[in-house]
């Protein structure tokens, strides 16, 4: 006897069948982006894959976003939110506790004085002095605080923000992170900065947006200052699981957009900050091979181009125009704070604890 499909089970298999084309699209789109990312002349500036991801997926989404199917939409909305967090919690098997113990209490304390004084900073500039958003403060303010890109995407998890936002916050980080990575070894060499290399590793890994970044104009002092720096990086990357939870019940307690009051409801606790805090812990207990774990962290930089060229094509430029002008302003205010602000904070901690 035969059966015959109901319009419901039809209409749900191409639904499904919709949403696996768009995150085969978001993939394909994503392993052209990772080979542009690769070209000598663009890895040289320390310009992830995630940047370029990013962009090229804004340009494709506001210039030939007509030529992708409506039925894709689910999947590359899929990529933006659901597979972003579980990359991001897997961002975690980067980072160890053996690592950060190197650069000891010095090293801890640049990295909390530096995210906590600028997520401050930022979001209070944004939002009284700039006039923007809530969501477009901390996202700006988290990009310069935290590390880069990585932590755009997970405060757009948590706050849920649209993805035009999250476009802004990445570009100020790809300016001022990249302005970095020129100015601060030339400061260096001209003898404008006056640091050992203790003194440049904190100061480096401390202020510096991206991890690419940090790796790359430390690397321009000497191999001693750059390994200090890219451990104080990921000391901030590390932070990023505290400033979710702190994020997420301010939240929680804080009045939405539109002025109502949330009361006092329950605290979103973000699974994937706890997950990343979990890989942290499997990866400082040297449980994974060292092979299974560059496997890994391979995949989930796939993952966060994904997540980053999906975020790209659900940006729209008319969205960015009406607060870009003042998020770069917000930007440039925390790139001051990091610079003049760093260089106190590294110059500080070096007197107390040298």
């Amino acid at each position: 006897m035969s059966t015959v499909s109901s319009p419901a089970s039809v209409s749900a298999a191409s639904s499904t069948r919709g949403q696996l084309n768009g995150i085969l699209f978001v993939a394909l789109f994503a392993a052209a982006v990772t080979r542009v990312a690769a070209i000598p002349a663009i890895a040289g500036l320390g310009i992830s894959p995630l940047i370029v991801g990013i962009i090229a997926g804004a340009v494709y989404g506001n210039a030939l976003r007509h030529g992708m199917p409506d039925s894709w939409a689910a999947g590359v909305n899929f990529s933006a939110r659901k597979l972003l967090r579980i990359a991001v919690a897997f961002f975690g098997l980067r980072v160890s506790l053996q690592e950060i113990a190197q650069v000891g209490v010095s090293g801890l304390t640049v990295s909390v004085l530096v995210v906590v004084s600028t997520l401050v900073i930022g979001t209070w500039a944004g939002m009284k002095v700039m006039k923007l958003d809530r969501d477009t403060a901390l996202l700006t303010a988290a990009g310069s605080a935290i590390c880069g890109a990585a932590a755009v995407l997970a405060f757009e998890s948590t706050l849920q923000s649209k993805p035009h936002k999250s476009a802004i916050a990445v570009g100020s980080v790809v300016l001022f992170g990249t302005l970095s990575m020129f100015l601060y070894p030339l400061a260096m060499k001209a003898g404008l900065l006056h640091l050992d290399t203790l003194g440049a590793g904190l100061f480096f890994g401390g202020t510096i947006h991206e991890v690419a970044q940090v790796v790359g104009a430390a690397s321009n002092v000497s191999p001693e200052a750059t390994h200090i720096a890219t451990i104080v990086k990921m000391t901030r990357v590390m932070l990023l699981v505290p400033v979710l939870l702190v994020v997420g019940f301010w939240i929680s307690r804080s009045r939405n957009n539109d002025g109502a009051s949330q009361g006092k409801g329950k605290v979103a606790v973000p699974w994937f900050a706890l997950g990343f805090l979990a890989l942290v812990v499997v990866n400082s207990l040297h449980i994974l091979p060292a092979p299974a774990t560059n496997t890994v962290n391979l995949l989930d930089t796939f993952a966060l181009t994904m997540a980053m060229t999906a975020l790209g094509m659900e940006t729209r430029i008319e969205q960015i125009r009406q607060a870009g002008p003042r998020a770069i302003a917000t930007g440039a205010i925390l790139y001051l704070w990091l610079i003049g602000g760093g260089l106190a904070i590294t110059l500080g901690v070096e007197k107390l604890f040298g």
